[in-house]
């Protein structure tokens, strides 16, 4: 029996793989979401209540842990995501089940060099700063862990994302796709169903267990590129592409929140960011899967009533 907690993008895909591959699964949210499946149990379960926790995971293998902060805020992230992680993991020790954990990309300090899984993870400050201190206290703790790193999200079900509805809305009404950044940058992105995939298969390897991994992840493209293959994938003509230049999101951020929270992440899209996976392909004998494949399935789950 696998536990997922959310059911987000990830947690969603997780649970419905697992459950497609034979196992039972069990999704614990506050509202008692996830897929329909009969291998999939549904329970309202407030994760940060140890007490509720202990009792979900027993008899549990593993446990995806795909629940983020409230906010995309640094002071959200610092108050809620340290503590939230300690509970699981503390519950997934004395179940003798593995952490397998979701992870960005914010934590290197050297993102103008192309990431591998080798590459420093000690950026300081910010939302970058908490994501190396929840890596740190991942390794230190007694809970078996797994975090296995993606960029960008796309893909089914994926809306709160740069490719996300800010993208796929105007493709589908035929209107103009406006950036972050730079419209001519490489970036990575990794689509989920394949993170999914390699988060299960690291959970089925004790091997891999204690290491940082990263999602199959294919080749990088430019933000229009990306908007290109969705359209493409959907019969519709290439949509026209501008970028918000970045200055403009850091004079905003001196009077607003959310922008300033936004123009900290700003060197992802200004500059070329990104990742290798090839290594963690080679371990977890997994593949990405093409970009047109992907975007097809992408914009398929978009055009259904969701």
């Amino acid at each position: 029996m696998y536990v997922v907690t959310g059911a987000g993008p990830v947690g969603y895909t997780v649970a419905e793989q697992l459950a497609e591959q034979g196992h039972q699964v069990r999704v614990l949210t506050r509202s008692g979401s996830g897929p329909e499946h009969p291998l999939v149990e549904r329970l309202q379960v407030d994760v940060s209540d140890p007490a509720q926790l202990h009792q979900a995971m027993e008899g549990a293998r593993a446990v995806f842990h795909c629940i983020h902060g409230s906010a995309y805020r640094a002071s959200a992230w610092a108050a809620e995501l340290p503590q939230a992680e300690q509970v699981v993991m503390d519950a997934a020790a004395a179940a003798g089940a593995v952490v397998v954990f979701p992870e960005s990309l914010y934590s290197y300090s050297q993102p103008d060099r192309v990431m591998s899984e080798s590459s420093p993870r000690e950026a300081i400050g910010g939302k970058r700063g908490i994501r190396v201190q929840l890596l740190k206290a991942r390794a230190a703790h007694a809970a078996s862990t797994v975090s296995v790193v993606a960029g960008d999200f796309f893909g089914p079900r994926v809306k709160m994302a740069h490719a996300g509805e800010r993208m796929m809305t105007p493709i589908l009404a035929g209107k103009a796709v406006q950036f972050i950044g730079s419209k001519s940058q490489p970036h990575s992105f990794t689509y989920v169903p394949d993170l999914g995939a390699a988060m299960i298969a690291a959970a089925q390897k004790p091997e891999l267990w204690n290491t940082v991994l990263h999602a199959p992840t294919g080749p990088a493209v430019t933000q229009g590129e990306m908007a290109a293959a969705h359209a493409a994938a959907a019969g519709l003509s290439a949509p026209k592409v501008s970028a918000v230049p970045g200055w403009v999101f850091r004079i905003a951020g001196i009077v607003s929140t959310d922008m300033r929270e936004l123009a900290e992440m700003l060197y992802q899209f200004e500059r070329p960011f990104v990742m290798d996976s090839s290594e963690s392909q080679r371990l977890l004998g997994l593949e990405p899967t093409p970009l047109p494949e992907a975007a097809t399935a992408t914009m398929a789950w978009w055009v259904q009533p969701n």
